[in-house]
């Protein structure tokens, strides 16, 4: 039994069962698809939300202060070694299974179940958070245009419990107070209809919103820029090694999701070349603009004046600093204008992670670890179809009832540990199969691998010890689910 559970899949029979007629999807996408994917997964909630903790610390965490720009090179390199080990993989196995796939090819089935699930952490859970967050900065958007969304319509329960009175005010039905949160189940409602039309139509979206949010940004470095203070920069590192550190631990969200990109390896035309760039080149982008974004940021707020006011307030961090900029005449329009780039940063975040997260299950479907329903295409717009309104059911209805509370660590430590997998693939598929045709190829393997992993369990080691026992129930549920129905269906095992 143990030498089935660690029977790896041949790589070239990977291959294959994407080529087979009724499981394969519609390959569309070039390399600028896959680059605006990569960008549009990546920028999101975390530059819009996250640098202001990342500069300014909180009662967990000293601040990184203007040294944020340098947390933010030490997290792009973090990340990079890992990327370039997605990279490789992707090239040389363009399955929609991202690291499922990659660790079903060189660790076993068993580290491949616990993979897959545990990207539902990173992808489905995840974008619970991400959208109940959407919801409030849209509720904000709109109230500046005099609509008013109620707040038993727009809130959780236990959240509302926490504000007097609301419950008093909200309808009842049988003395029950009737409580939900209407905008997040609407949005992913509305992109869980895109992602069934289309890979295509969903691309072309994709790509719309990112242009917009990164001419939001580049608006923001502009005017921002010219009420840059350099006194402001000093001290550059108020906390020294443990703010940058610190910094570096807070911003790591802002980087989850370039490895989205490799679940739709299945839908590029050019895999080999495609991928890897896109890859590559999304972190690239992503990681100069937020050093851009970061030098503005502390450049117009000093250090001091930041800390004292995120301790009493919860502002958006962009949007404070354009305030404390004074800006003449505009100053209104533009925070307008940054409110409008979040709500659009969230929403292409939600639509990525939408799209990655049914084409996991659908390759674990195909293998059988999964009912084969989830293995359908549809006949008309070869998608995914079953798991793409599967994840939009599961993923809306809990980001109705449920809060953020701790979201974010729980996604974080299940990104990571993919991470370390894949790194830890590459070094283990050169030993296996070094004269394998690659695409492209990690540079400085062993050692480049070998740091990935070292990088992301320093990143881990950093995150609070609850994260981890819940992240470890998590697994334990996903080696039920496994034994009971998974391990006696697997195609492998039947064929062996």
């Amino acid at each position: 039994m143990l030498k089935q559970l660690f029977r790896t899949k041949s790589l070239d029979a990977l291959v294959h069962e994407g080529e087979e007629p009724k499981h394969q999807l519609k390959r569309v996408l070039g390399a600028f698809d896959v680059v605006m994917l990569g960008i549009g997964a990546i920028i999101g909630a975390g530059i819009f939300a996250t640098i202001g903790t990342a500069a300014a610390g909180d009662a967990m965490r000293p601040g990184a202060g203007p040294a944020l720009m340098l947390s933010f090179v030490l997290t792009a390199i973090a990340c990079g070694f890992a990327a370039l080990c997605y990279a490789e993989f992707s090239a040389m196995v363009p399955i929609s299974g991202s690291a499922y796939t990659y660790s079903y090819g060189t660790l076993g089935e068993l580290v491949a179940w616990i993979i897959g699930w545990d990207l539902i952490i990173e992808y489905a859970v995840g974008n619970v958070a991400v959208a109940i967050s959407w919801a409030n900065y849209f509720k904000t958007f709109v109230a500046g245009f005099g609509i008013n969304i109620p707040d038993w319509m727009s809130i959780d329960y236990r959240t509302a419990a926490k504000i007097p009175g609301l419950l008093e005010h909200a309808p009842h039905i049988f003395g029950v107070p009737i409580v939900f949160n209407l905008p997040a189940f609407s949005i992913v409602a509305l992109i869980t209809v895109v992602l069934v039309l289309g890979i295509r139509e969903s691309s072309r979206l994709t790509t719309i919103m990112v242009i917009i949010k990164l001419a939001v940004l580049g608006l923001f470095i502009w005017v921002g820029f010219h009420y840059v203070k350099p006194a402001n920069w000093v001290p550059f590192a108020p906390n020294g090694w443990s703010g940058i550190q610190a910094g570096a631990a807070v911003v790591f969200f802002a980087y989850i999701g370039f490895d989205a990109v490799s679940t739709v390896a299945e839908e590029v035309k050019n895999p080999k070349r495609d991928l890897p760039i896109g890859i590559i080149g999304s972190l690239i982008v992503s990681t100069i603009v937020y050093i851009l974004v970061a030098g503005v940021f502390t450049g117009i707020i000093p250090y001091p004046a930041l800390v004292k006011t995120l301790s009493t307030s919860q502002a958006e961090p962009l949007t404070l600093a354009i305030q404390y900029a004074n800006i003449k005449n505009w100053g209104n329009f533009l925070v307008g204008i940054i409110a409008f780039g979040s709500v659009i940063a969230h929403t292409a975040v939600l639509l990525v992670f939408q799209l990655g997260q049914p084409r996991i299950f659908f390759s674990m479907a195909r293998d059988g670890l999964l009912p084969q329903s989830f293995a359908k295409v549809h006949p008309k717009y070869r998608t995914p179809y079953v798991t793409t309104i599967l994840t939009g059911l599961i993923v809306g209805v809990t980001a109705m009832f449920t809060t953020i509370d701790e979201m974010v660590d729980l996604t974080n430590i299940g990104t990571l540990f993919a991470f370390i997998l894949v790194c830890a693939g590459i070094i283990i598929l050169r030993k296996k199969e070094p004269d394998r045709p690659r695409g492209f190829r990690t540079p400085w393997v062993p050692l480049l691998p070998l740091l990935g992993i070292a990088a992301c369990l320093y990143l881990i080691l950093g995150l609070p010890w609850i994260t981890w026992i819940r992240f470890a129930g998590w697994l334990l549920i996903g080696l039920v689910v496994y034994f009971s129905y998974g391990y006696k269906r697997s195609l492998l095992r039947k064929e062996l």
